[in-house]
């Protein structure tokens, strides 16, 4: 398959949104032996709040970018292709390094005192079931199989779906983002209730409409680039101040605030989300570039490693720049982030050089 130049782009800018998510949840009451934000919030001052806002804030499309990326690439599936063949393919692609870096946060912990024994034979039993205790970032990998697993399912209707089929699917999806919004001001909606959870739109809600979105803009979409530019940048300005807003409206500093209700427009399913993340690849698909910059490819290459150890680097890295230096918030933050990325290239492609080395890193 030909390389598709902006994809690289697009992976080596949501790879270090990550990071920056993460960097950022170290001002917002992260649980300290996580280096992630727990079930409840704090923001030591009004700094943290307006740059935990906007930084945190404005990297939230970081997922939903992910997820379009393998829509973008795999979906429909190829005709030529049985599902067990597809299923096979992506298997060995990603769970053997998934499965390894569960075990490494179950267990290299202990050297420095960050779990105890107990902890880690808790969560080594338990890697069939969830993600390990200091590996929170690894709930990605529960949705990206499962839309993997649903991508030979769908794969008939996109092949003979017209555009406006599919759009009246994007419809649907764009309203089932605004769900959270719905129960938040109405209570239960559509047929929710303590006894049953699938409301009317639920078989057109969650990162399955990323899938459908990335294929319409692949194969339906016929805006010029000048269009695309204009739209693009519209939705992410829209989505950004929207995102940005609604976390920075409701968390007062001084106040332990719950997470999920502060966190209400970052969930990476909600409308003003779509809007950041469709606005932003949009601009992304204006590149048009031949043979970008070996340092893209590269990094592209190796971003699934990157995300994979992320974690490891980043505590140390918030030693430094927030508890050591004690950088203000406005620069600790990115500080974290392009530190962290940074060792996670460098250690990344140091165990490339391992043979069989996809086997760790991917």
């Amino acid at each position: 398959m030909k390389r598709i130049v902006f994809l690289d782009y697009v992976r080596v800018f949501a790879c270090f949104l990550v990071m920056v998510v993460h960097a950022s949840e170290n001002f917002y009451g992260a649980a300290g032996a996580t280096d992630m934000v727990g079930p409840q919030s704090y923001l030591g001052s009004e700094a943290d709040r307006l740059w935990v806002a906007v930084y945190d804030g404005f990297s939230r499309m970081a997922v939903p970018l992910f997820m379009i990326v393998s829509a973008f690439l795999l979906a429909p599936m190829k005709k030529e292709q049985t599902m067990w063949q597809f299923y096979r393919q992506r298997a060995i692609r990603i769970l053997p390094p998934f499965f390894i870096f569960m075990i490494l946060y179950s267990t290299l912990p202990m050297l420095w005192g960050q779990i105890n024994g107990e902890t880690s034979l808790n969560d080594m039993s338990r890697i069939l079931l969830n993600f390990p205790s200091l590996a929170g970032h690894l709930w990605f990998m529960y949705p990206l199989i499962s839309l993997y697993l649903f991508i030979p399912i769908i794969s008939p209707w996109l092949s003979k779906a017209t555009a406006k089929e599919e759009r009246f699917f994007i419809g649907l999806f764009l309203l089932s983002t605004c769900m959270p919004y719905l129960n938040r001001w109405f209570g239960e909606v559509w047929g929710q209730c303590f006894w049953n959870e699938y409301h009317m739109l639920w078989y057109f809600s969650g990162y399955l409409g990323y899938l459908v979105m990335a294929h319409y803009i692949r194969v339906h979409l016929t805006w010029n680039r000048s269009k695309r530019l204009t739209i693009g940048t519209i939705l992410m300005v829209v989505g950004a101040v929207w995102t940005i807003y609604s976390f920075y409206v409701q968390a007062i500093p001084g106040k332990i605030l719950v997470t999920p209700e502060i966190e209400i427009g970052w969930a990476f399913c909600t409308i003003n989300c779509v809007l950041l993340t469709a606005g932003t690849f949009l601009l992304f698909t204006c590149i048009n570039r031949q043979n970008p910059p070996q340092v893209i490819t590269e990094t592209s290459k190796l971003s699934y490693g990157m995300y994979l150890m992320h974690i490891f680097w980043l505590g140390l890295w918030v030693t430094v720049f927030k508890h050591n230096l004690a950088l203000p918030t406005v620069a600790a933050i990115p500080c974290i982030a392009v530190t962290t990325f940074i060792s996670c290239f460098i250690a990344t492609k140091i165990i490339s050089f391992i043979p069989g080395s996809k086997w760790i890193v991917g």
